[in-house]
């Protein structure tokens, strides 16, 4: 039959005569669907045909298996499928139209045998063509691959498959949806721009499918098309802005993009597809501002107002929906609106960077008219969206140079705050503009009344007390003349309690910060009556017997008193604006207001607890009142200092609690250097670690947290005050070995604090002769339980800490580490059975050698042992450490 064949397609191609050329024709049709087509296909495919017969013989194969699928055995399946990939390898860089024939005839093939015979038949595809194949260069399969993707769709949409059969589309479609993204976000991809560029139209292409299934409300498809748009814009925007004669298509592909961040219908309930898009946003843009000036000038011009565009878009998705429709969200769908627009917030902030100051006009100016538009008047949605717009960039964004914040400061009173959602973000808005208000203080009557009406509102909780916060925090010099309103009205809801506990715990910050610029002698009077209550409060509760709700009680007013210590702050340490300098008050003389208050209500903290001395936290609420305030007012604490010192003796000899040990810490740092103030510190300190001994002696393992405030206390005072180890009252010697077992404790803070205390004890060797002795004397049972933890004793992660100990040794007592190395590691199976004595000796060696002083060879030296000693080296599970 061969050579009949031959002769009727060189009649069909070259003869020109057209009768001959229509018998040829008639012939051949007939032979295509004769049962002798199976076998004369593959051979017309030969290497050595021209194309015109590969064509032919690759069209009889499509049409077998399209129309005769029937008469092909089941057994047959697997061998017909792996000569069709077979040669649409081989044809891969051959010529193109047997390509996209056979490509053809395999997606006939495919659809066919799917789903039972070939389930996963476009993963099994995309697979094949991945593969490494020595013959086939990577740029042609990947040609061949999206070929086979690109007609596989169009051969679902002509084939002659049962209307059942196509019933199965879901399953397919997002199977292919999978394989064109994964075959376009493949990282070589990059390489191949022209084949990149032919891919836009099929995608530009689905358009219109697009439309159709955001019509009839077909989250998936919409979902799988706007998938495949998004990896083309994300994976290639660089290579494909890059293409500058091809601007138009890929402009094109960006609107596709734009629709599909715009998909009408609120996230998550009715669409989940515009948050795939934001992240494109950004890689465009990126690349965008990544060219030379001259290059970028032309881009931005026609980028630009697609990212007016895009605000628009955003601002729209993140509308709140109706009331009614928001009152049937679910309590999950509301949080995953509010993440969205968190995104969506992130995403303006960052769009400001290419859009600049006219971004901000421009939402001023909607906002402008929009709020006096008498005629139509807005949704509240619509105002809260612009809003929260501008919002989200004065959040990040310095505005303080805007022209636009005065008008908007002007326009915020005007509007009518009609729900929850509206009233939060007017809140939040005023909040983001407190350093703004700062610099322009007339402005602040605008918004202030409405901050403290929102406080007296519970729904607005958050929102009202944060803005207040930062209100009183940026405009403190310029809010005197309102001081008493903000602490009356914050008295009014403290005491009404309509705000949970972190929120008054804000509030009493913001009332700290606003104390702070007042007159010394008005800053006592405001804390008399914002205090008062709290004391007499915390009277009664002292006189009653414990029980769990009193004690929650103590701890929220311990608590409020603490955060109003945080910030009252009259000496200004944590200034850091030059601008206010000028309206920096006189030095006050006298006690600070604070010390003054603690003075007063000493006693009653001292009646509190002696009852609750039990109670870690209200010893640690208590501790935290004066911790706070040492914190802030550093050398102006002075008066304090010896009856605090002497109520925390008392409390840790009662009962030893590592808070205590943390503000002896706290004190031992400000006042080191304080000749008159540190003989009761220094007091303290002793008492401190002569109980701490003791308590070592008793068996410290149940106290973890003592133990590692401990090394961090002895570690400070090395650091601040070393003279306090010189004393006959310290026994260093006791101290040293308390750290040694502090080594072995199995919490990682608590060895890590360990680890610290060594490193600050070991350079005093020299100049403090008790700390000198007691190393060389004991030095070999620290250097024994430091090799331990690096035999793997100790967490991996500890390592580090480890180093810093032995670098310590090496610098400070290198004679003796030298004999105390030999002789720990002559010990055998030390510090562990996996490593030989070559691996020690080389280990000893690295640890001695010159390198000694270069710490960073040290750690690196102590990790690649440690993994040996765990028999973890070379292997996977520590590629990364």
């Amino acid at each position: 039959m061969l050579p009949s064949l031959f002769q009727a397609l060189h009649q069909l191609y070259y003869d020109p005569n057209i009768e001959n050329k229509n018998l040829a024709q008639k012939w051949l049709m007939q032979a295509q669907v004769s049962p002798q087509a199976w076998h004369f296909s593959w051979l017309l495919l030969n290497m050595d045909k021209v194309p015109e017969i590969q064509y032919f013989g690759a069209s009889a194969l499509h049409i077998k298996i399209s129309r005769y699928w029937n008469d092909i055995p089941a057994d047959q399946y697997e061998s017909l499928k792996s000569q069709l990939f077979t040669h649409i390898t081989r044809f891969a860089s051959g010529s193109k139209i047997v390509l996209t024939r056979l490509c053809v005839a395999l997606a006939s093939l495919a659809l066919s045998m799917m789903p039972e015979a070939w389930p996963c038949a476009v993963a099994d595809m995309v697979r094949m063509f991945q593969a490494e194949d020595s013959n086939v260069d990577g740029r042609a399969r990947c040609l061949a691959l999206l070929e086979l993707l690109t007609v596989l769709p169009e051969e679902f949409q002509t084939s002659r498959l049962p209307q059942y059969r196509k019933g199965q589309d879901p399953e397919l479609f997002d199977t292919a949806v999978e394989a064109v993204v994964n075959a376009i976000s493949q990282p070589d991809a990059q390489r191949y721009v022209n084949t990149l560029l032919k891919l836009i139209p099929p995608v530009l292409g689905l358009q219109e499918q697009l439309r159709q299934a955001v019509q009839s409300g077909d989250m998936e498809t919409s979902h799988g098309i706007c998938r495949i748009a998004v990896a083309l814009g994300e994976n290639h925007s660089r290579a494909l802005l890059d293409q500058v004669e091809h601007w138009q298509s890929f402009l094109a592909l960006v609107n596709m993009i734009m629709f599909c961040t715009g998909i009408p219908g609120h996230y998550p309930v009715n669409e989940t597809t515009s948050s795939l898009t934001l992240t494109f946003w950004y890689t465009l843009q990126d690349d965008i501002l990544s060219f030379e000036p001259d290059k970028q000038a032309v881009y931005q011009q026609v980028y630009r107002p697609v990212y007016f565009q895009l605000v628009d878009v955003l601002l729209h998705k993140a509308q709140f929906p109706s009331d009614e429709e928001y009152g049937f969200w679910s309590s999950d769908e509301k949080e995953q609106f509010r993440i969205y627009r968190v995104d969506i917030s992130d995403t303006l902030m960052y769009v400001y960077e290419m859009l600049g100051a006219e971004l901000l006009s421009s939402l001023y100016d909607k906002l402008g008219r929009l709020l006096t538009n008498t005629e139509q008047p807005s949704t509240w949605q619509h105002t809260e969206a612009l809003l929260y717009g501008f919002q989200s960039i004065a959040e990040t964004i310095d505005v303080n140079y805007s022209d636009v914040v005065p008008g908007l400061i002007g326009l915020i009173p005007r509007i009518s705050i009609s729900n929850v959602q509206l009233a939060d973000t007017v809140m939040f808005t005023i909040g983001a503009l407190s350093e703004w208000l700062a610099d322009h203080p007339v402005m602040i009557n605008n918004v202030l009344p409405l901050v403290l009406q929102a406080l007296g509102n519970p729904e607005l909780s958050i929102s009202s007390v944060s803005t207040l916060k930062k209100i009183c925090r940026e405009c403190k010099y310029d809010l005197p003349p309102y001081a008493a309103n903000i602490v009356a009205v914050s008295q009014e809801v403290l005491m009404k309690q309509i705000h949970k506990q972190s929120q008054c715990m804000w509030l009493m910050q913001a009332l700290g910060f606003l104390l702070s610029a007042l007159q010394v002698e008005e800053i006592l009077k405001n804390l008399h009556s914002l205090i008062t209550p709290y004391i007499q409060q915390l009277e009664k509760l002292a006189d009653e017997t414990p029980n769990p709700s009193n004690k929650l009680a103590i701890i929220h007013i311990l608590g409020l008193l603490s955060n109003l210590f945080t910030t009252l702050d009259i000496s200004h340490h944590d200034d850091d604006h030059e601008s206010t300098e000028v309206k920096k008050l006189p030095v006050q003389q006298g006690p600070n207001p604070v010390v003054v208050v603690l003075q007063q209500v000493f006693q009653l903290i001292q009646k509190v607890l002696s009852k609750w001395l039990n109670d870690a936290q209200v010893v640690e609420s208590v501790c935290a009142i004066f911790e706070k305030s040492v914190k802030t007012l550093l050398d102006d604490f002075a008066p304090m200092v010896p009856q605090l010192c002497e109520m925390l003796g008392q409390m840790y000899s009662t009962i030893p609690q590592a808070s205590a040990i943390d503000l002896t810490r706290q004190l031992v740092h400000i006042f080191a250097h304080e000749p008159a103030h540190f003989p009761p510190i220094k007091a303290l300190f002793l008492l401190v670690t002569s109980v701490t001994l003791t308590l070592f002696q008793q068996g410290p393992r149940d106290h973890p947290d003592i133990v590692d405030s401990f090394m961090q206390l002895l570690a400070q005072a090395l650091k601040r005050k070393p003279d306090l180890f010189l004393g006959s009252n310290l026994d260093v010697k006791a101290v040293f070995q308390c750290g040694v077992l502090s080594l072995k404790f199995p919490e990682a803070p608590t060895v890590k604090a360990s680890c610290g205390f060594f490193t600050e004890l070991l350079p005093r060797c020299g100049e403090i002769a008790p700390v000198g002795q007691v190393v060389h004397e004991n030095g070999k049972v620290l250097l024994q339980a430091v090799l331990e933890g690096i035999g793997g004793q100790a967490s991996r992660s500890l390592m580090d800490h480890f180093a810093e100990i032995l670098f310590a040794l090496n610098k400070h007592c290198f004679s003796y580490l030298s004999i105390w190395i030999k002789e720990a590691m002559q010990q055998d199976g030390f510090p562990s059975a996996r490593v030989s004595p070559e691996q020690k000796e080389t280990f000893s060696q690295q640890i001695l050698s010159r390198e000694r002083v270069n710490k960073r060879r040290v750690k690196e030296t102590v990790k690649e042992f440690t993994l040996l000693c765990r028999g973890l080296h070379g292997t996977e599970y520590t590629a990364d450490y």
